[in-house]
């Protein structure tokens, strides 16, 4: 599978392999120039995993038989968590700026978290389902609910982008009990609560926006599908990574490993 793998000996411009991170928007235009490709390849990874339970959740909001279709697209949630753990693990490692490829990374990655994901995951999922039908009621309010509806989705997709990448991360890289990680994840993302924050409004901005202009968004579904979340979650944990790797000291504890 050769798409998968990476070439880790030719640079980006302006990138020097062994030289001082940059920052800010200077970093992620350093990141998306030199895994640009990598990205592209995770979101389609991604995009091909998540499809099935994606695909049956609209089905049942087209009327397709829907008591039953909603039900086999939660079922088909199961990998989800497993996926978004792999995911958020390979971006992290493009943050930490160690080479590798997507594939055997991904698979690795989701065989040792996709159990104790997977309940994390598939209630995600019902969220992020919830999200769309808040959206949904926003689309077809009356006049004078347009507000309320709108606040509603809005405040619903920052929150969950507030909590989630760090429920993840705590999969990726910590061993903790599940209830642990949740307590620890709310903790956090209310403890680094600007990152937390600018990782919400970053990440989910796209998502937003996508909702707003619906039905006119639909013409750039094609990006979303190739690149669109990839570029979503790195703009996220841009944010929320450094201070996740300051309190478990992360890329000290692989350093040394390394030794």
């Amino acid at each position: 599978m050769s798409i998968f793998r990476r070439n880790t000996n030719k640079p980006a411009i302006g990138y020097k392999k062994d030289g001082p991170r940059r920052r800010g928007v200077y970093r992620f235009f350093e990141i998306l120039v030199r895994d640009f490709w990598e990205l592209i390849k995770l979101n389609l990874l991604f995009s091909i995993c998540v499809f099935p339970t994606v695909i049956l959740f609209f089905l049942s909001l087209a009327g397709v038989n829907s008591g039953i279709t909603f039900i086999l697209s939660i079922g088909a949630a199961f990998p989800v968590g497993g996926v978004v753990t792999a995911y958020i693990f390979y971006i992290t490692m493009m943050l930490r700026d160690e080479p590798s490829g997507v594939w055997y990374e991904c698979k690795r990655k989701f065989l040792e978290n996709f159990k104790q994901a997977a309940l994390p995951g598939i209630i995600c999922t019902i969220i992020v389902y919830a999200q769309v039908m808040l959206w949904v009621f926003l689309l077809q309010s009356g006049p004078g609910q347009e507000l309320f509806w709108g606040v509603m989705a809005i405040f619903a997709t920052l929150i969950f982008f507030l909590i989630a990448p760090y429920i993840f991360m705590h999969f990726a890289y910590i061993e903790l009990g599940t209830l642990q990680i949740i307590k620890n994840s709310i903790m956090m993302s209310f403890g680094y609560i600007l990152r937390s924050l600018m990782g919400a409004i970053f990440g989910g901005a796209m998502w937003v926006l996508f909702a707003l202009y619906f039905p006119i968004s639909m013409m750039a579904l094609p990006v979303v599908f190739v690149i669109g979340t990839s570029l979503s979650m790195l703009l996220c944990l841009m944010w929320v990574w450094p201070p996740f790797d300051e309190t478990f000291k992360i890329e000290e504890a692989l350093a040394k490993k390394e030794l």
